[in-house]
Formats: structure tokens, C-alpha cells, sequence
């Protein structure tokens, strides 16, 4: 008897069919004598013979000797017992947990065949090791760290792609951010491709997020590719996976791509504007067709991915000058957005402040910085290029540059002049109250708060555009109060647009 694998006796030379029954004998005994139990089976199954060690399970399977065992067939006797399979299929089951009456096991299960015709003759069962849980107990220890390590990766891999921001994420009431807010809404309750337009920093992933969480997709998956951050070489890979063995160094099981693992969910295409033109034609038919083929495979693998794109770059420009494909772009130009610029919004920046404080102050563990009115109205009056991000960026300077909490409007002037911001000065509260010209009497204290509060209001409502709410916001007062200042100042009101 031998194993599938057994060498043939002619390709031994003229001793090795004895050398190789030698083996044979030898392995069996070894085998016999080493392992916990061990009976052999038949071509059809009927136990035949069993060694010393196995006599000790025969009282907890029914049986008090081993003549009352032999001759049954081996499912009626070893319940639970894969043998049959064995039989049937001719593969062996190498390693493999057994549970019955008498006890949980680990176990082999060999065929045997023919030495001469390689026929199956029977098959060999080995009981390796009983009591596991104690023999076996460092792999069992090991296993199971391994198996918490895979929880703990999945748990972090599917935090990552749930939503992190909604709608309400989206600061601000100016007209335009209640604008946004809207069309944004409107798109989740579609399943059509979204294209957010606008500059970088204005908070276009933000919206793709918020538009995802209001979806009925919200349950799904929101998987984020940022395409200018991708080599070009490895773009198509990141797009549609690669299939096992599709090039030297590839995964043996290969990797899905960003639009398998968003199958069911959303796909956010950030920074579409970069995409090569070589992929342009392979992205534009997945989109049509729902379907993909990954890298080295022809094995069309459909999806069901709702596509949210942005980019900051001008794509009707990109496609009249033949960089961006026209029929691409209606494709992913359904339901556009137009993201508006920080200047386009300047109403919203007190909010934006405050929010981007107290998220500062939550990362750092400190408390928030505090802003004077002057500070917020110089800050207000800025072109903010990079959008909130560069507002974000200029606030945390300031704060690591102030002694205190306070933050001045000296501390916002040296930050802004060495980052190379445009620096435009309102009409703001001084933060000093000057001397009076020479040769002019010091006026009374009433009539220079007056003048000052005069100044204050009017800078506000310049820097929001004539919002009141916002204005008032900027000096720390209730909108009620400033209505009640501005009763008394009608010479300011036509200032005032909200």
C-alpha cells in the first residue's frame, strides 16, 4: 500500500522495490506507534483493522472489544467521520478537527492504493492528537491573536470608509451655503453621477461625504480615491484591481480595485481634472457599462457604485483644449455643484472661525481661541485664496504665536504678511485708542465711544456684506442689539442687504 504519490517501482533501481516496502513498513509502524489511534478501512468502507492504541476510544463509541468493532462500516460506528469522502473522492484530509462521543480530536485521513495500478484500495484514518485544546494549545493561542488582529484591521478598514461628515457638517447660512446645501440634498435623493466644482480648500470631499450619509447608500461603503495623488502608472490597478499572478510581484491572490470595494456604496473620484488621458476611455466605459475588468484578467466583474467627482481645474477648458474627453465629461456632469470660493461667502467666516476653533482646541486638548471683533473683520476682508483650509492654517499660526488664548489683530497681521496673503486692512476697532491730533482738545468720553462704536458697526457690516446677523456675530452682540444701534445711526443703514 502507498500513498498517491508513491514512485513507481521502475523508476527505482534493481533493489528499490525493497527499499521502498521497507519505507512503507516503516512509516506504518512509526505511525502506529506514535499516534494517539489508528484503523484502516477498506475499499467500501468496512473497518478492517485497528492498532493498540485506538482500543481505548472503543468503550466511549459502544463497543467493549475490537472483534464487535471490526467489520462495521466506518460512519456507523466513528460518528462525524469525513472517511467516506475520502473513499469517494480519493483525497486525502491532511489535518482536520473530529468531535463524537468519545471526545474532540485531531485527525488525518490517507487513501491507500494499489502499488501496481495505483487503484484505490482503502483508506487510513490517524488520530494525531486528542485533547487539542491542551496539546495543541500555543497554535490555538496564536490563531486567535491573529484572528482579534483581522477584527481589529476590519473594524479600522470599515471605520475608514464610513461617512465622516453630513450636511450639517457644512458651516454656514450665508445665501450661497444654503444654496449648496440645497443642491446638495437634492442630489442625494438621486443615484445619478454628482461633479463638485470649485476651488481647492473649499470643502467639495466634505459634501461628497454629506451627500453619501443623506443616500439610501448610506449603509454602504464611501471609498475616496484622490487620482492626483496616484502615479499614472498605477492608476488603472487603484481603479479596477488586479487579478492573481497578472505580473511579476503580484499578489497570488491578487486585489480588488476602488470600484469593486465601493460596490454598494459611493465612489468619490477626487480630483478628476488629473486623469490621464490613457484612462480616460477605460473609466468612461465602466461608467456606461457597470462593469469592470481587472488588470491581466478578461473576466468581465459588474458593480453598483454611485460616482461622486470633483475637481478644481476648469473641465470645459480641459475639454476644449482636448485634454479631458468630451463624452466623459456628460457622462460625470449630471448633477453639478458649483462649490462657492471663502470670499464668495464671507458672511459664514465668524461661524467658520468659531467651528474651526473648537475643533482645534478638541485635537489640541486646550480651549479655544477667542478672536477680537477686529481680528474676525480682518480676517473677513481677506481674498483667502487656499479657501478654509488656508483660513484654518492662518488661525492655527495665530494661536501658536499668542502668549494667551486672545488672539489680536497684531498676532493675525504677522501671520498674514509672512505667509504671503494679501493683506486688505478694513475699518476696524484700533486696538488702541490714539492721541488726539496736537492742538485739539481731548474730546468727551461719550462722544469718542460713540465715534468708535460708529466705526466698529460700519467695518462689520462692510466685512458680511451688509448681513446683520453676521455682523453682529463679528462684534459679539445680539442681533436685537444692533438693530437697537442702528436705529440711532440711520445714516449706516443702507449698508445693511439681510
Amino acid at each position: 500500500m502507498t500513498a498517491s504519490d508513491t514512485p513507481t517501482s521502475q523508476s527505482l533501481p534493481l533493489d528499490g522495490q525493497s527499499i521502498l516496502a521497507l519505507a512503507a513498513r516503516s512509516m506504518f509502524q512509526l505511525f502506529s506507534s506514535v499516534s494517539q489511534g489508528m484503523f484502516l478501512v477498506d475499499r467500501t468502507g468496512r473497518i478492517v483493522w485497528l492498532n493498540e492504541g485506538y482500543k481505548r476510544f472503543l468503550p466511549a463509541l459502544g463497543f467493549s472489544s475490537v472483534d464487535q468493532f471490526l467489520g462495521h462500516m466506518v460512519e456507523d460506528v466513528v460518528p462525524n467521520t469525513q472517511m467516506r469522502r475520502v473513499l469517494e473522492t480519493g483525497q486525502p484530509v491532511l489535518i482536520d478537527l473530529l468531535t463524537n462521543k468519545a471526545g474532540t480530536f485531531v485527525v488525518s485521513r490517507i487513501p491507500l492504493r494499489d502499488e501496481h495500478n495505483g487503484a484505490l484500495i482503502g483508506a487510513i484514518g490517524i488520530v494525531l492528537f486528542d485533547h487539542p485544546e491542551t496539546t495543541l494549545q500555543p497554535l490555538i493561542h496564536k490563531f486567535a491573536h491573529l484572528q482579534r488582529d483581522l477584527d481589529d484591521a476590519r473594524r479600522e478598514l470599515a471605520s475608514q470608509r464610513r461617512t465622516k461628515y453630513t450636511l450639517a457638517s457644512f458651516v454656514g447660512g450665508s445665501v450661497a451655503a444654503v444654496e449648496v446645501k440645497r443642491q446638495a440634498r437634492r442630489a442625494a435623493l438621486s443615484s445619478s453621477p454628482v461633479l463638485l466644482l470649485g476651488e481647492t480648500g473649499t470643502g467639495k470631499e466634505l459634501l461628497a461625504h454629506a451627500i453619501h450619509a443623506a443616500s439610501a447608500r448610506a449603509a454602504g461603503p464611501l471609498v475616496s480615491i484622490n487620482i492626483a495623488a496616484v502615479p499614472d502608472t498605477l492608476l488603472e490597478a487603484e481603479f479596477f484591481g488586479v487579478a492573481p499572478g497578472a505580473f511579476t510581484g503580484a499578489d497570488r491572490k491578487g486585489r480588488d480595485g476602488k470600484f469593486k470595494l465601493a460596490d454598494g456604496g459611493t465612489l468619490f473620484l477626487d480630483e478628476i481634472g488629473d486623469m490621464p488621458p490613457s484612462l480616460q476611455p477605460k473609466l468612461l466605459r465602466a461608467l456606461q457599462e457597470g462593469e469592470i475588468e481587472a488588470l491581466g484578467s478578461n473576466k468581465v466583474i459588474p458593480f453598483d457604485a454611485r460616482v461622486i467627482a470633483a475637481t478644481s481645474r476648469d473641465l470645459g477648458a480641459l475639454v476644449r483644449e482636448g485634454k479631458f474627453r468630451e463624452d466623459l465629461y456628460y457622462r460625470l456632469n449630471v448633477l453639478p455643484i458649483r462649490v462657492p470660493a471663502l470670499r464668495e461667502r464671507r458672511a459664514d467666516i465668524p461661524t467658520l472661525v468659531e467651528v474651526l476653533g473648537e475643533d482645534m482646541a478638541l485635537r489640541s486638548g486646550s480651549a479655544p481661541p477667542e478672536l477680537s471683533a477686529g481680528a474676525i473683520a480682518l480676517l473677513s476682508a481677506q481674498a483667502w485664496r487656499g479657501n478654509i483650509r488656508e483660513l484654518r492654517n492662518v488661525l492655527e499660526q495665530a494661536a501658536m504665536r499668542s502668549d494667551s488664548q486672545h488672539i489680536e489683530i497684531e498676532h493675525l497681521e504677522d501671520v498674514l504678511r509672512e505667509s504671503g496673503i494679501q493683506q486688505i486692512a478694513p475699518a476696524v476697532v484700533p486696538a488702541t485708542v490714539p492721541a488726539p491730533p496736537a492742538g485739539h482738545a481731548l474730546r468727551p468720553l461719550a462722544e469718542q465711544v460713540a465715534r468708535l462704536e460708529r466705526q466698529a458697526i460700519t467695518a462689520a457690516l462692510a466685512a458680511t456684506g451688509g448681513n446683520k446677523l453676521g455682523a453682529a456675530r463679528l462684534l459679539g452682540i445680539s442681533r436685537a442689539k444692533l438693530y437697537e444701534r442702528l436705529d440711532a445711526m440711520p445714516d449706516i443703514q443702507s449698508l445693511s442687504e439681510i
